[in-house]
């Protein structure tokens, strides 16, 4: 099967994008798996399906597969991609655009100077939620790794997500706790785990070890976690810089029961064709 493709980028956030309106598309997941492969296939973190609408009110059905070949529910930066994508490609003519996804609707919004916004939606704090196993939804839990405790917010945003607050982002331990706390048994579904470093109430940096990929450039949905978790617990303000590895994204939070907004750029690298592999 030869699959036309555009390769994309979200601050380094890598991407496959696929239109499966104009063409027929049917892949499974070791077909997943090669065309995300870096060394024999095209190369990405998530490869992403654009999908006509398949309910009332939306102008498209967007979905996403991690590295590993697993669906998931929901990525930012490639939901800044989609809407450039869909633009570019002439398959809408609007700059705001209502796509469905596993975890519910997301409005993209075009801006004026080439970035996107997206309404991330409404947080969710409840264990059940995320989800996360604990006798009780709090704002900073304890989590037991090898006998290592460490303490995190968890939230919801399409797809679970864990934060930990640390002094220095540099030396984190990411390579060592990430896949850990991804893999823990009390995250049923497994996690994102962040790891964040406060540098004022307007700023954070931040990097993410996201569930299926490893540790990514850039997390739009972790760097919205990662604000939510950091407001929750009185660390930051309202309006928030997030500098990842590939980049900045701004995150606004009022609180409340406020949907999460997050902006950022979206970068088309290359198109092609390749075969898909059966």
């Amino acid at each position: 099967m030869s699959l036309r493709f555009t390769k994309m980028h979200g601050l380094g956030n890598d991407f496959v994008v696929i239109d499966a309106i104009n063409q027929e598309v049917v892949l499974d997941r070791e077909q997943i798996r090669q065309l995300a492969d870096r060394r024999f296939g095209i190369g990405c973190d998530q490869l992403l399906l654009v999908e006509p609408p398949r309910e009332p009110g939306v102008d498209f059905t967007y979905r996403i597969f991690n590295a590993d070949g697993g669906e998931v529910e929901q990525c930012g930066n490639g939901a800044r991609c989609f809407a450039r994508f869909v633009r570019d490609k002439g398959l809408i003519d609007r700059d705001t655009i209502r796509v469905a996804t596993a975890a519910g609707q997301l409005t993209l919004q075009i801006e004026t100077d080439g970035q996107v916004t997206v309404n991330m939606g409404l947080p969710h704090f409840a264990p059940s939620e995320i989800p996360f196993e604990a006798d009780a939804e709090a704002t900073l839990y304890d989590l037991v790794i090898n006998g290592e405790k460490v303490h995190l917010g968890a939230v919801a945003l399409g797809n679970p997500h864990a934060v930990l607050e640390v002094d220095d982002i540099d030396s984190a331990p990411v390579a060592r706790l990430g896949p850990l706390i991804e893999a823990h048994p009390r995250f049923p579904r497994r996690v994102n785990a962040g790891f964040m470093q406060v540098i004022d109430p307007g700023h954070i940096r931040l990097r993410v070890y996201e569930r299926g990929a490893g540790e990514t450039l850039a997390c739009g949905s972790g760097a919205c976690a990662a604000v939510v978790v950091g407001r929750q617990q009185g660390r930051v303000g309202d309006m928030v810089e997030v500098a990842l590895p590939g980049g900045s994204l701004l995150i606004r939070w009022p609180g409340a029961d406020s949907p999460v907004m997050m902006t950022g750029p979206a970068t088309t690298v290359f198109e092609g064709h390749i075969e898909a592999r059966g």
